[in-house]
């Protein structure tokens, strides 16, 4: 799954990738993606990793950012 394969050489700390695991888990969830290797999930990833990093700890509001940033239909 590209979130996990992303942050495996982070230097996150477990409750950091905890939150942004729960927000990418959520966020495909929302726009309904089912296969983990379809590029969308890279994309979403790269968005949560982003938003994560403005200090923002709610996992909900950073899927729902992610998913209005990224302009994806929620499925």
């Amino acid at each position: 799954m590209a979130l996990y394969r992303i942050l495996q050489n982070s230097p996150l700390g477990p409750e950091e990738i905890t939150r942004l695991s729960t927000a990418y888990e959520q966020a495909l969830r929302t726009i309904g993606v089912q296969d983990r290797n379809d590029p969308l999930t890279e994309l979403i990833a790269k968005k949560i990793i982003e938003i994560g990093q403005t200090g923002l700890k709610d996992p909900a509001e950073i899927c729902g950012r992610a998913v209005e940033e990224l302009g994806l239909p929620k499925g």
